[in-house]
């Protein structure tokens, strides 16, 4: 751990009759961190040592000094070069102290803030050498609880070392929870957590996706002048990515999913990136629809579906498909929507169709072809049927977030619906000729209902489904999709 020198002691205090202190580098809520000499083993360390502020209770201090110790255990326990190596620990004289491997390099804080953003093609090199660092710790049942840029690391030559599991928790040692606080740094806390919920490695990837955000953009989006703005940015407003383009911005957007359920994992995001990283230039999104779709596009000319805010979709669909382990294939990053792909039908006020009008649910078979002249009821899929419900989602965990706009949406959708398409989930030879499929989205007018106040049984008032029929019109003997 390092930083600008800050000053040198004149006496040089030596902690255990070894490590001799030679410069301040830095000071944190925790501690101060010092450059060192090991006059045993003759090289140079960073020795963190717990320096708490007046007026903490006794009982508090017992945590957060037991909290500084189980660092070092917590680093220990873990080899990654993504990770800042812990080398010994010293109680002496009532203090604690971390001696740890020196790493001569700033932050990526202060990178940013003295050059501005990063280019792509970096910051994907630093994702995946901080997504490893991250599995390596979530792996030992370790969550770090405050990954943000100033205790990302980067060398110049681009090594990247992930530190301070000062306030880390291992996930079997609840003991260490904080009546009543919310530990971490308030931009790049994840929704959940301020909902209340305990920290995991879903919630330190939210906060590493904010801060390769952070990274490829300059700022932090949820970044605010109060702690309490910050907070209410992040539980109502959705992140817009302006530089990060292609892989990137999926991946960022896919870790920042509000839902912990429906985030990119780890594993996920760093297979998506190592496959970015081994295309030089690979194409960012998809051209105009294809004029051969069943139904007439708009008017206004569509934006690429993978640039920009629309990178959004690949990410959530990519989470859906990745948790079962089907493989995306070449088409993730081709210039045009598959043929079979029909214009996107809309539901509630405004749009294409009814509520009522649908009535089949996910995974479940109906009788008719979703046309606005038409009402799809249920059917069963044993018998001969025209539908497919083969895939549904919610976007959102969370019902307070806005309508995230009709554009958006549409492209989530497409991207969600051609993804389980295209997988396994329809295992049917030559599908793009034999079959049409169409992703229905809610409108922003049943979007804003509140289930809470619906009489109905059927709350899917921001559903998404991906339906499928036969090209050429006629019934499905069989179910397609596979269950």
């Amino acid at each position: 751990m390092t930083g600008p020198t800050q000053g040198v002691s004149a006496r040089p205090r030596v902690i255990a009759g070894r490590y001799t202190l030679l410069a301040e580098l830095g000071r944190g809520g925790m501690g101060v961190v010092w450059r060192a000499q090991d006059n045993v083993i003759g090289r140079q360390v960073a020795i963190k040592e717990l320096h708490l502020p007046d007026g903490i209770a006794l009982e508090e201090r017992r945590v957060l000094e037991e909290r500084v110790m189980r660092e070092a255990r917590t680093a220990g326990r873990l080899n990654d070069p993504g990770v800042v190596t812990v080398y010994d620990v010293v109680a002496e004289h009532g203090m604690n102290y971390i001696v740890m491997e020196l790493v001569e390099a700033a932050t990526l804080s202060t990178l940013i803030s003295a050059h501005g953003p990063m280019p792509q093609e970096r910051v994907i090199s630093m994702a995946i050498q901080a997504l490893s660092a991250l599995d390596s710790a979530h792996q030992a049942g370790i969550v770090h609880r405050d990954v943000k840029p100033g205790n990302l690391m980067v060398t110049p030559n681009g090594r990247v070392k992930l530190t301070d599991f000062g306030i880390a928790q291992a996930v079997d040692d609840p003991r260490l929870t904080t009546s009543g606080s919310l530990i971490g740094s308030p931009a790049y806390m994840s929704p959940e957590r301020i909902h209340g919920n305990e920290a995991s490695p879903a919630s330190d990837l939210w906060a590493l996706g904010a801060t390769l955000c952070y990274a490829v953009e300059g700022a932090n989006p949820y970044d605010r002048p109060t702690t309490a703005s910050t907070l209410h940015a992040i539980m109502n407003e959705m992140p817009r990515l302006t530089r990060a383009h292609g892989v990137l911005g999926a991946v960022i957007t896919g870790l920042m999913m509000p839902d912990p359920n429906a985030r990119l994992t780890g594993p996920q995001a760093r297979a998506m990136l190592e496959r970015a990283a081994a295309q030089p230039t690979p194409p960012t999104g998809f051209g105009a629809p294809n004029p051969t779709m069943h139904y007439t596009p708009p008017t206004a000319v569509r934006k690429p579906w993978l640039k920009g805010l629309l990178i959004t979709g690949t990410a959530l669909a990519a989470v859906a498909l990745l948790v079962g382990g089907v493989f995306l294939g070449r088409w993730l990053f081709t210039e045009q929507p598959p043929a079979a792909m029909a214009e996107t039908v809309t539901y509630g006020p405004g749009g294409t169709i009814e509520p009522a009008q649908f009535k089949a649910g996910a995974g479940q078979c109906g009788d008719n072809l979703v046309d606005p002249n038409t009402t799809v009821n249920y059917t069963d899929c044993d018998e001969p049927h025209r539908v497919e419900v083969y895939a549904a989602a919610e976007p959102f965990g969370s019902d307070k977030m806005p309508y995230p706009g009709d554009e958006w949406l549409r492209g989530y959708a497409e991207n969600y619906c051609t993804l389980h398409f295209m997988s396994e989930r329809v295992p049917v030879e030559d599908k793009e000729s034999k079959l049409r499929y169409v992703a229905v989205v809610p409108t922003s007018g049943v979007w804003a209902e509140d289930p809470s106040n619906s009489s109905s049984s059927d709350k899917r008032y921001r559903d998404v489904a991906c339906v499928l029929w036969n090209k050429d019109g006629t019934a499905l003997k069989d179910q397609l999709y596979a269950k």
